[in-house]
Parts: C-alpha cells; structure tokens; sequence
C-alpha cells in the first residue's frame, strides 16, 4: 500500500505541471485555479461532514490559521504556478519547485534553527541549481522573466506555508483542515483574478476540450485522489521516505514536457536540474538521519 500511494504521489503530482500547462493555453489561470479549489474543496468538505459532522468544530484560531496556510500553499503557490505557465515551459517550472525544501533550510535558519554544515552547503549548491536554471533564461531573453518570477514566488508561497503549517494550531481533523485550506485557496485566487480584470477575458466558447479535460484531472486526481494519498503516507510512512516525491516529480514533469509539448531541454537546464535533485535529496536523507538519531 505505501508504495502504490508513492506512486500516486510521483505519478500524479508530476503530471500535473503537464496538465496546467494544458489548462492554461485556453483557460483564465487564476480563475481556473480558483474553480479547482473551490470544487476540491467543497467535495472534501461534502466527504468529511458525512463521516463525522464534529469535525469542523474548529476555534477560531484554528480556522483562520488554515486559511492562511490553504492561501500560501494553494493560493499562492499554484496560483502563481498557473500564472507562469503561461510563458515557462511545465518542465522548467517544475524543476524550479523542486527547490521548495532549500528554502524551508533557509527560513529555519532564519528562524534561528541549529543547521549543520553539510546540510547549509547542500542548500548552496541547490540554490546554485536554481540560479542555473532562471537566470541563462532570463538574461538571453529565451524565457519570459517575469513568468520566471512568478514561479520563484510560487515557490517561496509554497515553502512559507510548509515553515509555518506545524508551528500554528491546526483542526485536529486534518481532512477538515484540508477543506478548509482549499476553499480559502479558491477564494482568494477568485478574487486575485478579478483584481487583475480576467473575468473581462473570460470565453467559455475558446475553451478547447484539452483544457477542460485537464481541469477535471486536476479537480478529480490530483487535488483529491493524489492529496489523500499523500496524507495516508505522512501517517504511515517514514517522512524521509514520503519526501522523496519532491525530486521524483520533477523528472516525471520534464518527461511529460519533452514528449508530449516539446519543450526544449537545453544544457543549462540539464545541469541545473541535476544540482537540484541532487542538493534536494542530500538534505532530505541528512535530515532524515538527524530526526532518528535525536528520537534514538
């Protein structure tokens, strides 16, 4: 079972950087994302009242903490993800997310967290990765940089929200939670979307059956059937072992990226790519390491 919920996970997370860029060729980012959550969201809600109608009697705090953190990683991070889609091909932009663990390092060290050496010079070199991978694009003019920049703020959302989510108090329910989290996630990318006039755009006629298509995927399979595997793991599962699909899904991405939208796959990103898995894998077996050292 854990390693059918792996590969759920792999699979499905690093198909779905294929599947927005889909959506997005005909379909308005932010409103699109915001309809995913929204539907996910209220699926979720649907599921978890059935079986336990307790579960969102949630504090105060409790429910606003999780709306922050279904903003930052849901909203922010996909949100900004479908936005620069629109111009940074799936592969790349996946490679980029990948970093997401260098920068939660960063933010412990900020924090003031006891890091070693080995795992600070593992963040540098995966950091050198990501320097790799944006600025040749953005310098040479092959890549939209502002596309760039959105996805390196897709990331930092991501990474934020993944810093802050065990330090703030939560729904004990953590499907509740995760309902929450989605549907805070859906309005707030409703309403980045009409602050930025794409309602004004919006034709329902343009809609090709691809992107349609690649919405239910994303709603149905990687929303709700990937995000419940994915949990089923983080409680049965070694999270040093679970981590992994942080280096696995970008390989599927870039894959799925060549064949399918024949994305180029220059040099550069070859090299950056291999600084990023290599740097993300490191610190996840290092810190592995370090927490069942500390528990033994």
């Amino acid at each position: 079972m854990v390693w059918i919920a792996l590969a759920i996970v792999y699979v499905v997370w690093g198909s779905t950087y294929f599947a927005i860029a889909v959506v997005v060729q005909t379909m308005p980012p932010l409103l699109t994302a915001a309809l995913r959550h929204l539907l996910a969201g209220i699926a979720m809600a649907a599921w978890v009242f059935a079986r336990d109608r307790d579960a969102f009697r949630v504090t105060r705090a409790q429910f606003w903490n999780a709306a922050l953190i279904g903003t930052l990683l849901l909203g922010g991070g996909n949100g900004l993800v479908m936005l620069g889609e629109r111009t940074v091909p799936s592969g790349l932009a996946a490679l980029i997310i990948a970093s997401v663990p260098l920068w939660i390092v960063v933010m412990r060290l900020i924090k003031g967290d006891r890091i070693g050496a080995d795992v600070i010079g593992g963040v540098g070199l995966g950091l050198v990765g990501v320097a790799v991978l944006v600025v040749p694009g953005g310098l040479d003019g092959t890549t939209e940089i502002v596309g760039l920049l959105m996805i390196l703020g897709a990331t930092l959302s991501w990474a934020f929200g993944t810093f802050l989510s065990p330090r703030l108090p939560l729904p004990r329910n953590v499907f509740a939670s995760t309902a929450i989290q989605m549907l805070s996630a859906g309005i707030a990318c409703a309403v980045a979307g009409v602050a930025i006039g794409e309602p004004q755009h919006v034709d329902p006629s343009r809609f090709s059956l691809g992107s349609l298509l690649g919405l239910a995927y994303l709603v149905i399979v990687a929303s709700l059937m990937a995000y419940s595997a994915y949990t089923w793991l983080l409680q049965n599962a070694p999270v040093s072992l679970v981590s992994t699909y942080a280096y696995v899904n970008p390989v599927i991405a870039v894959f799925l990226g060549t064949v399918f939208l024949a994305e180029p796959l220059a040099s550069t990103t070859l090299a950056g790519a291999a600084l990023i898995v290599a740097a993300v894998a490191f610190i996840v077996t290092r810190t592995g390491a370090a927490r069942r050292a500390a528990a033994t």
